[in-house]
This record gives C-alpha cells, structure tokens and sequence, in this order.
C-alpha cells in the first residue's frame, strides 16, 4: 500500500521559506529552522527503504516548549519492522550553506565539523569509513548532537537528550536535513508502541550557553555518575605498550614515590592479560600481577586497570569455552567484527560479548566484582566499549537494540563496582554511554609528535563542553618527554609541550602522567604538579576559531591562548571580567594590572598561553 502524504505540512515549509526570502527583516535563521521543524512531516521506512503506510504505523510528536517527545504506534493487524523512523524531513532546511557545523560520531574516535556543505572530518577514525556505519540515505550523519552557527551571535544546537534504546541522528547536506532513529528492523507488533528518545531545539547568541543547557537537559534523563574527585596518576601505555611487566612497573613506582607522590593511581594500560578477553588469567610473560597490585599500595598509591569487557579473541578462552555468549552473525555463527567494520587493533579479529545474554551479564559483574573485592582495584579504564555496541549483530535478546546490548552489558559493569568506582569509557559509542560512565576519553590516543598533539588538542577541545556536566572528561596522558615508543621523528620542543600541557589544563579533567619516570626531570615535574588540581569545568571559548577561552573560578579567572598554526604569529585578545592582576600560569611571571581588554602579541606557532586573572 502506498504511503499517504499529508500535503499541508509541505506547503507550510514551501510558505515559510518564501516568507524569509521576501521579508525586510527576515526572523534569525535559526528561529526559521525551528518553525520547519515543527511544521514538517515524519515517514518511516523498512529495511529496504520503502515507505510504511500510515495506515499501519503513525508517528506521535509532542513538543513541550523546545523539546519534542515521540510514540511509534503500530495500529495495524501485522507485525511491522521500521529501520528508520525519520523524525523531521526538510528537503530545503534554509540555512546558509557555508554555516560552521559540529557534530559528534557515533564512536568516540570520529566527529564532525565543517560547514553544511562542506565536512571536515576532526577525528582520524570515520564512523562510515573506518567503522562502516553506514550514513543515512548518503548524508553526512552525526549522532547525539548537531551545532549549527548561521552567524557568529546566532547558533542553534539539534540534540537528543536521551539515549536509552534508539540511538537519534542527524543527517545533513547543503540543502537538506533530516532528524531520525535507528530502530534496525526491529519488530513492532500490532498494538504496540514504542517511546522514542527526546529531541530538543536550543538558539540563541552564546554557543556555550546552549551546550551548558543541552547538559542539564541530558541530565534529567541521565543523571551523571562522575566521582567526587577527579582522578590524577600514572599511564603506563605511552612508554611501554602491551610489553609492560611487573619489573617496568616496580621500577616507575620506586621513581614516582621519589619524585611525585602526589599521583594517586598507577595505572596498568594492557599487557597483563593472556589473551583478549581472558582478564582475570594469568599470562606468565607478565609476571606475578598480585604482586604489582601490593607494591603499589605499599608506596602509597592506588591500582587502576585496563579492561576491554565486550571483547574476545579467538585464541581466547572465553571464545573456546563459551561461543553461545557471542554476537552472532546472520548464520548464526560468532560474528567477526572484521566483516562489517574494523576488526580490531590487536589480535583481532575480535569478537563480541553479548550484552543481552544473561549469563554474559553474569560474567562481566563477576570480573570486575573480584578485581575490586579481591584484587584491591576500583578504577577501571573501559576500553573498545564500541564493540559492544556493534551494528550488524543478531543478539540473544532479539527484541533488543544494540544500544540496549550496549547498556545491559555496562549495567552489569557496574553491578560488580561500588558508587565509588572511577568507571573510564574509551573508545566508547558517545551517546548510548550517557550516564554509564564517571569518565570519558575525549580524544584519540596522543603520542610524542606535533601533528598528534595539535589534532588531539582540537578533538578535546571540541569537547570541553561535556566535562563536570555529562562525566569527567578524559583528554588523554600528560606527555612532557621525548622518548622512542610511539614518537615521530622529530623532538617535540618546549613552546609544543606547553601548548599540549595548555590544552589539558583546558579540559580541566583527567590528569594522567604517560612518561618514564626517570624521563621527568625538574621542568617538567614542575609542570605536572601544577597540572595535578585539575578545575573541573571545561573552558569557555570566547571566539569561532577557538584560538581564546576562558575558565571562570569566581575570584580567579584562566585565560587560554592557542595557536595551532605551523606558520604565521597572532596577536590575540581577551575581554578580562574585570581589574585583574595577570600572571603567566606556567613561568609565574607577573604581568601587571589590567582592565578591560588584555592582548597578547606576537603568539608564535605551535605556542599556547595560559594566564592567570586574580580580581
């Protein structure tokens, strides 16, 4: 049956962009979009992309001021299964094409940025390319979150607020936009009906602003678990990778109780486990774990670990002992992840552990309930949380989303922690883990070369938004060292690793040291303790091309100065709060007393500020 089309909504755009064009002063771009919204049609779409009749499945929105909340209901005699349950159409969305834009990924590794018709992608890994998450109807798609700036004092911030089964899209070009669900074929039966993930539409002049209230919004629907205080420490990934052993470790903590003891947890980055998935085995090339556990409480330090729970590799125990748990393929077979998106960084390909299964469920508590009652740790870095939210799977719940396969798995994390436990997501779907976690990595991995720290810095920063308000963000290992693993070929000099050190100051999150203890000598020691009483807000930037931002304590204001470029010198200004006494946060070089605009001259390339204003 075709679908019937209620051609009133039609016209109403048709009028409503007509009207813009000829008016004098026509409303803000952003206002206008906001009316298409509400005057557009939905549709919903099977697995082939036809078109369900209305007759048999009908959209219900309801706005309640900016936020739109949504019921799919099935009201025919079948059973339906909907792929794509499209929210908002608008062949012709309005805007200026050549508007900035900023969208997250799906995963932690891609974001989105650009203008409307033209994408940049800011992280390395591409949902659609790397992780072959396929963009909807060929338009770039984002996830989460979509900012629009159709002027420099007028932005607009499309986002869903919750994200509990479906995950919410927003798909764009030039010219068109499109707002919708992934519901994966799944089965709705006649009569019933599904709640949806709000939708809201913020405006208005200040960009931060609409990010502080599209946090509280989330919020209400997931609340944060972040901790208390905001964990400091020691990686070991940046200098010894998966060949880290017991003597590696004994060896920086006879360093760290020297030189910084300060750092509260030691972190144990991979390389103690066997084999992927096997992680409370024992792997002899490690050496004696409980050992390493002890001495880092005897020196007065806390143990963290590193676990990647929803994976397994083939020569795993767990995949020999248990393929029922798996992800399975269309034939019923374990899925290999390799066939439908990136297989892995390791010993792949990886396989993947089944969130919906109960017994998984039981498994995943059981690990981190006796990583934490027995082996003394309580802070866990979760690492490929991603392949727990795989596409493409057929789960043992099969009325279950992956989202809710992502979800049920990490509640079951949580089940074997305490309400005191550092929970780190890494490589994790952004979104589906809104209040699962007291942590997130805002970044990709950073390493001892200035492209990685300048694209890593933009990745962050692009993300500060999040941090004290979704979770604590993580923007990756504090490196001040040059040293062989993972470098480039040429050394990172002084002004870069104060502009690396800048961007961690300007999280305000995580502070993890990634060096060699012997590697930190007096200069950088004395940055890492300044470092190491992190804010706990993320700045506030104070123009579009995020060269100036600012933190505001109360009494004590910070002031950041970035200069990304590999050439050409800036001169940079600031409008201070007000009479200030600044002083250069890293040198402690007194500035003098400044009143309203302060200009910092001549910022040379690959060169960061960080001043301090004391009213």
């Amino acid at each position: 049956m075709k679908n019937k089309l209620n051609y009133l909504p039609i016209l109403l755009i048709v009028m409503s962009v007509f009207t813009n064009c000829v008016n004098k002063k026509p409303a803000s771009q952003s206002k206008a979009l906001y009316q298409l919204l509400q005057n557009s049609f939905s549709k919903v779409e099977d697995a082939h992309g036809n078109l369900i009749s209305t007759d048999q499945l009908i959209v219900e929105r309801k706005w309640e001021g900016n936020t739109c909340k949504t019921t799919v209901r099935n009201i025919g005699n079948a059973p339906l299964h909907p792929a794509n349950i499209i929210l908002f159409d608008l062949p012709e969305h309005g805007l200026n094409p050549k508007s900035p834009v900023y969208g997250e990924g799906f995963q932690m590794l891609a974001q989105n940025g650009g203008t409307l018709d033209s994408l940049i992608h800011i992280g390395s890994y591409p949902d659609p390319k790397h992780y072959r998450i396929p963009n909807l109807h060929g338009l770039t798609t984002v996830y989460g979150v979509l900012a629009i700036s159709p002027k420099s004092d007028e932005h607009m911030l499309l986002g869903f607020t919750s994200c509990k089964r479906f995950i919410g899209r927003i798909s764009y070009d030039a010219h068109q936009l499109l707002v919708s669900f992934d519901t994966e074929g799944l089965e709705l039966k006649p009569g019933e009906s599904w709640q949806m993930e709000d939708f809201v539409v913020l405006n208005g002049k200040d960009r931060g602003e609409l990010f502080d209230q599209l946090a509280s919004d989330i919020a209400k629907n997931h609340p944060s678990r972040k901790t208390k205080t905001i964990p400091t420490g020691w990686c070991s990934w940046y200098c010894y990778g998966p060949a880290v052993t017991h003597n590696i470790i004994q060896e920086n903590l006879d360093g760290f109780s020297k030189i910084l003891p300060e750092l509260k947890y030691i972190q144990l980055d991979d390389g103690y486990e066997p084999f992927m998935g096997d992680w409370l085995d024992e792997n002899p090339a490690y050496g004696d774990l409980q050992k390493t556990l002890s001495v880092i409480k005897a020196k007065g330090f806390e143990p963290a670990i590193w676990v990647a729970p929803f994976i397994a590799e083939k020569n795993s125990r767990i995949f020999k002992e248990h393929p029922d748990w798996l992800v399975k393929d269309t034939d019923g077979s374990p899925l290999n992840s390799s066939k439908i998106g990136f297989g892995g960084w390791r010993n792949g390909p990886w396989y993947v552990l089944d969130g919906t299964h109960p017994e998984v469920q039981k498994h995943l508590q059981h690990i981190f309930q006796v990583m934490r009652e027995k082996w003394g740790i309580n802070y866990f870095k979760l690492d490929a949380n991603y392949w727990g939210a795989i596409h493409g799977g057929v789960h043992y719940d099969k009325s279950a989303t992956r989202i809710e396969a992502y979800r049920r798995g990490m509640e079951a994390v949580l089940k074997g922690c305490d309400k005191n436990s550092v929970v780190l997501g890494c490589n994790a779907p952004i979104w589906p883990s809104l209040g699962l976690v007291t942590a997130m990595r805002t970044s990709n991995d950073i390493s001892r070369d200035w492209s990685t720290i300048s694209n890593t810095a933009y990745e962050n920063l692009c993300r500060t938004w999040q941090n004290g308000k979704l979770w604590d963000a993580d923007p990756d290992c504090v490196l001040l060292a040059n040293d062989t693993l993972f470098s480039g070929k040429k050394a990172i000099e002084t002004n870069e690793w104060i502009f690396h050190a800048t961007v961690i100051h300007a999280v305000g999150g995580l502070i993890l040291s990634g060096d060699k203890a012997s590697k930190l000598k007096e200069p950088q020691l004395i940055i890492l303790k300044k470092l190491l009483q992190p804010t706990g807000k993320g700045v506030r930037f104070l123009d579009a091309k995020m060269e100036t931002a600012t933190t505001d304590m109360g009494d004590t204001q910070y002031y950041y100065f970035f200069n990304r470029s590999d050439t050409e010198s800036i001169d940079l200004s600031v409008q201070l709060k007000s009479k200030s006494l600044l002083t250069d946060f890293w040198t402690d070089e007194k500035l003098g007393e400044f009143e309203g605009s302060y200009t910092l001259t001549k910022l040379e390339p690959h060169s960061a500020k960080l001043i301090v204003a004391k009213n």
